[in-house]
């Protein structure tokens, strides 16, 4: 028995264009439905949010991690957050904040009003445009390449985080999203806090300086005229949001001046 073979014909238009497989009435042949305006019938995104993601490893410097956090709120960024089980620890013990995924939203702005000297209620913060992933969900958004994104931000960096990174490891979301970064060439932060550093962790940071990610020690300096604890971790904050390209007001800069530091 000779099969016939399903096809969906050609329709010739003027102008010598065609249709295929829409007539020139824009309707599938053979049906009266209107085509979607996307393939797979999605519809065209006009305003999407591209948020950075921040990464927050076990080492310590959790006041790194909130300063960035703020400025990037504060410059009105979107941002996906995702906390190691490490980094509970540290944050903890740092802030005595228990971070729960249950609570995280509650928790964050306890954190984030904090200062680094650890007074409550120092800062007045807005976390509405958060989004936060559980480190162990490799499912997130961040975990995939097609998902948009900004760039990525890891602060504080723990030594084992690094090593992770720089071997593309993928045990947990934060190492994954890092991942991910490298291999879609967009912007990663890598802010290490340990010293001193062995050979191995060097090599780490190498790798990954060589991958294409910008290692940024959280390292203060002291010609902005600190005079507060909160000063010197808003100078490594405001160097980390200089690296990913984000405004913000956070030191005073360099003017090529000795002693600017005394002017005010």
């Amino acid at each position: 028995m000779r099969h016939r073979s399903a096809f969906v014909p050609v329709i010739a238009a003027p102008c010598g264009e065609y249709v295929h497989p829409w007539n020139g009435r824009g309707t599938l042949l053979g049906s009266a439905a209107a085509p979607p305006d996307r393939l797979g019938g999605v519809e065209p995104v006009t305003e999407q949010r591209r948020p950075w993601v921040v990464g927050v490893s076990g080492a310590s410097g959790t006041p790194y991690a909130a300063a960035v956090l703020r400025g990037l709120l504060d410059a009105g960024e979107s941002v996906d957050l995702v906390v190691s089980r490490a980094s509970r620890l540290t944050l903890l013990d740092e802030t005595g904040i228990a971070f729960r995924d249950a609570h995280w939203r509650d928790d964050l702005t306890t954190w984030l009003a904090r200062g680094a000297d650890g007074k409550p209620d120092t800062f007045r913060v807005d976390v509405g445009d958060v989004r936060y992933w559980a480190a162990g969900d490799l499912a997130a958004g961040p975990s995939s390449g097609s998902y948009p994104v900004k760039g990525m931000i890891v602060v504080p960096a723990s030594t084992a985080a690094v090593a992770g990174l720089a071997l593309g490891l993928s045990k947990d979301l934060l190492q994954r999203a890092a991942s991910v970064m490298l291999k879609e060439r967009r912007p990663l932060i890598v802010t290490v806090r340990e010293t001193p550093l062995n050979g191995q962790t060097l090599r780490h940071l190498v790798t990954l300086d060589e991958a294409g990610a910008v290692v940024l020690p959280a390292s203060p300096a002291f010609y902005a005229g600190a005079t507060h604890i909160q000063d010197l971790v808003d100078f490594v904050a405001g160097r980390v949001l200089d690296a990913a390209g984000v405004p913000h007001g956070l030191y005073r800069r360099w003017k090529g001046e000795l002693g600017g530091s005394q002017a005010d």
